[in-house]
């Protein structure tokens, strides 16, 4: 019973350790937040890392997609909070510069994102998404 009891207090320590570091690694660099509406009309607001390139601004979705990336496929336009200016944005997938913008990302969120990426699967087939203001 002893061993049971430490093997359990060992997960949950585990457990909290794994959601500390995730944590830390999605919240230490720039961070926004994305504005969409559900399907019930209701604002919801989503933590994004973003970068800059060429004189855009993208987010990544992974290739298996995300609530966040639903909403904004279903909405002609986004807001987008970026050092405490929100701005409407049109949205164009750009697959072509995965590459690219998973180099920046890497660049920018160093560790986090290789933590990130360990958590939720690799980043292949991940999706650039090209802002474009409004």
């Amino acid at each position: 019973m002893k061993y049971l009891s430490w093997g359990v207090v060992s997960l949950i320590f585990l457990v909290i350790a794994l959601l500390g570091i995730e944590r830390l690694a999605a919240e230490r660099v720039e961070v926004v937040e994305l504005h969409t509406l559900d399907e019930k009309g209701e604002n919801m607001t989503t933590r994004l890392w973003i970068v800059d390139d060429e004189g855009y601004q993208y987010l990544r979705v992974g290739a298996d997609g995300s609530g966040w990336f639903s909403r904004i496929t279903n909405n002609e336009s986004i807001a987008l909070t970026r050092n405490g200016q929100t701005a409407t944005y049109t949205v164009a997938l750009r697959p072509d510069k995965s590459e690219r913008i998973n180099a920046l990302m890497q660049d920018k969120y160093t560790w986090g994102d290789t933590f990130i990426g360990i958590v939720v699967g690799s980043r292949d087939g991940s999706v650039p998404i090209e802002l474009h203001p409004q």
